[in-house]
């Protein structure tokens, strides 16, 4: 009988248990030592990525409200030329 094979009986069961526990400690292991370093890694990029964006949409924020105070009456009528253009379009 090689290695692969159980055993009938007790004897058997015990070791099919002993083969189980065994499974359960590589699989742990590879989650500890493959897996959950990968996740941390994803994450600390989704995490930057998510940063970098945020920086990106405060600072155009910051240009269009600096061109609105420099610039108040374009910036009205482009406002009002767009939202004549939305309210034809939608009707």
């Amino acid at each position: 009988m090689d290695a692969t094979e159980t055993k009938a009986g007790p004897a058997g069961t015990a070791s099919a248990q002993e083969q189980i526990r065994e499974l359960r400690e590589q699989v742990e292991k590879l989650m500890r030592e493959r897996v959950t370093p990968v996740l941390s890694e994803a994450a600390g990029r989704a995490q930057d990525a998510a940063r970098k964006v945020g920086d990106v949409a405060h600072d155009q924020t910051e240009a269009l409200t600096k061109t609105v105070q420099d610039r108040p009456i374009t910036s009205v009528l482009i406002a009002a030329a767009a939202g004549y253009l939305i309210g034809r379009f939608t009707r």
